[in-house]
Order: C-alpha cells, then sequence, then structure tokens
C-alpha cells in the first residue's frame, strides 16, 4: 500500500522521512543552517532535477536538511557501491534512491534510461552531483564535472534546479581517498567532533531554474552545452555565500587535495 500525504501525493518511505528528520537535527547540532532561495511551488508536484556542487564529506546532510526545511523529500543518484555497503545500504535501497554504476560497467547504458525513465515518473526531486566528487581545486570552485546529470536532465525533458553551497567543508575533514583502516577515519573523527564547538554557518542557496528548452537534443554537444549552462548557474550562486573568501577557503583543509584547476572559477 502506497502511503499519501494530506495533499494525496506519494509520501517519501518512513525509513527515509525518519533519517531526514534524524539528519537535521544532526546538522542543527553541528553548525548553522541558512537556506536561500525557493523550489517553486509549480516545480513540487513534478520530475524535478537537483545539481549541487561539492564541497565536502559531510555537504549531503546539509543539502538534506535545507530540502527538509523547504519541506521537500529529495533522492539522491548513488554509486552502487554506497546502496551495497552494509547497514547503511539497505536503508539507503529501502529510501528508493537511485543507482548509477561507473560508466564502464556493462550495466550502465540500461541504469542511465532506467533513471531517465525514474526521473520522468518520480514526484520526488532528485539529487546528483554533476562534479562526481568533492572538488579537488584550491579554492574548492567546481571541478569540470561530467555530462552525466546535464545529459539526464535532457533526457527526461525535466527542469533543473541549481543549489550552491558553502560552509560545509567545515565541518569534516575530506580524509582519504579510499578506507584502508582507523587510521584513515581519524581526521574525519577528529574534524567532526570539534564542530559543534566552531558551529560553522552552512549556506545553501536554491537557485532559478536553468533554462536548457534552446539545446536541440540531437546535437552531439546537447550535453556538453547543457552541462556548462549548469554549472555556471551553481557558481553564480556561490558567489555570495562566500563573500571574502572568493579566492580560496578562510578554512584550511590539510587532508584535502589540491591539484585540480576549476574551469568555472570567476574572474574577479
Amino acid at each position: 500500500m502506497v502511503a499519501l500525504g494530506r495533499d494525496g501525493n506519494r509520501r517519501a518511505p518512513a525509513i527515509w522521512r525518519t533519517m531526514l528528520n534524524l539528519d537535521r537535527g544532526l546538522v542543527n547540532f553541528v553548525g548553522r543552517l541558512r537556506v536561500t532561495g525557493e523550489v517553486p511551488a509549480e516545480l513540487r508536484k513534478q520530475p524535478l532535477l537537483m545539481t549541487p556542487n561539492h564541497i565536502g564529506v559531510f555537504d549531503a546532510f546539509v543539502l538534506m536538511a535545507a530540502c527538509k526545511k523547504l519541506g521537500i523529500n529529495p533522492r539522491f543518484m548513488l554509486a552502487g557501491g554506497i546502496l551495497d555497503a552494509p547497514l547503511i545500504g539497505p536503508a539507503l535501497r529501502a529510501s528508493n534512491h537511485l543507482r548509477i554504476d561507473r560508466a564502464e560497467s556493462n550495466t550502465a547504458v540500461g541504469q542511465f534510461g532506467e533513471a531517465a525513465e525514474a526521473l520522468r515518473t518520480t514526484r520526488d526531486p532528485i539529487i546528483v552531483y554533476p562534479e562526481g566528487r568533492i572538488s579537488h581545486d584550491p579554492g574548492l570552485w567546481p571541478e569540470r564535472g561530467k555530462t552525466g546529470a546535464a545529459r539526464l536532465a535532457l533526457a527526461a525533458g525535466v527542469p533543473v534546479i541549481p543549489i550552491s553551497q558553502w560552509g560545509a567543508h567545515e565541518a569534516v575533514y575530506w580524509g582519504t581517498e579510499t578506507v584502508n583502516g582507523p587510521a584513515d577515519l581519524a581526521p574525519l573523527a577528529r574534524s567532526g567532533l570539534s564542530a559543534p564547538m566552531r558551529r560553522p554557518t552552512f549556506r545553501v542557496h536554491f537557485g532559478k531554474p536553468v533554462d536548457l528548452s534552446e539545446i536541440d537534443r540531437s546535437r552531439p554537444s546537447a550535453g556538453r552545452l547543457a552541462h556548462e549552462k549548469i554549472m555556471r548557474a551553481i557558481v553564480e550562486g556561490m558567489i555570495p555565500l562566500r563573500r571574502g573568501e572568493l579566492d580560496k577557503p578562510r578554512f584550511h583543509d590539510p587532508t584535502r587535495p589540491t591539484d585540480t584547476v576549476s574551469p568555472w572559477k570567476p574572474t574577479f
């Protein structure tokens, strides 16, 4: 039996609603959440793709809390490894998040089609990180990213809301690319446990829908053009969030790699 909300729309699974409520408490305990912008009312009951920048391991928690504050229950497009993980994997699968594997996977093409169809038919906003990983840019501006989110939006024909965020990188260190033992988790634990005393401010801005209507979906360059529009909208929303630290973050994370240069960094 499908659970419906008071407005007659399908409700998110109970386990996911519980996780969102717990997450909001966690984020408010760790720091201060400031949300600007909105998701227009006319887009709340139809398929919608949301594309945030990726600045730290804690920013997904901040995004969840920001969405909850606006009264929406998002779902994520997640890598198969996360959904297959012990403990958290079953809970995420029960929450109906979308699965996508690496591009070289034999099932990736089929999953892209399934994801596009799921996006067309769902009434829950879907969050996809266009960058694919936490930014390695020294200034924490978005990386070049990949066209997957843009191609998904074009294939499904759904609106795109760019999400710009700043501050979540101050809560928990980047850590390491892979975790091989308890020692690799120590930097994350130390920074995370001290965050409530530092009380970082988490700023999240929901931008205006990105207009992709002029892009001819049949062109080979369609995905790239759409991706560029989405990334520039994200960066535009970031600028007011990080006033006073446009060149580089005030908060220094000694564990985060800085071996790439963002092509989207504004010229000041």
